[in-house]
Parts: structure tokens; sequence; C-alpha cells
């Protein structure tokens, strides 16, 4: 898998920590990360979609 880097405020990242952990909802930044990106462009594709700028 790619690696890709980003630099983010320090207080995303905070609060991207809140949710990292044991007994948490994302075992690792890296998941919680994938997950924010992958719902991103879902709602991107279904707003496309809306409109009319992907054929469904």
């Amino acid at each position: 898998m790619p690696k890709v880097s980003v630099d983010i405020p320090q207080q995303l990242l905070d609060d991207l920590n809140c949710h990292v952990g044991v007994d948490r909802k994302f075992v690792s930044q890296s998941d919680a990360i994938r997950t924010a990106i992958r719902k991103l462009l879902d709602r991107m594709d279904d707003v496309d979609t809306r409109h009319g700028r992907i054929k469904e």
C-alpha cells in the first residue's frame, strides 16, 4: 500500500487521537484516516450523482 504524508493542524490530530486506541473506534491513526477518506469520497460521489456528474 502506498504511503502518503500530510501536514495537519495539531487540533485535528488531537481530535483524531481521541478516537484511536484500545476500546475505541479505530485501531490506529491510519485506520481512522482511511475511513474518513472513504466516507468523504462516498459523499462526494453521492453529490456528483445527484447533480448528474456521475452516471449510476
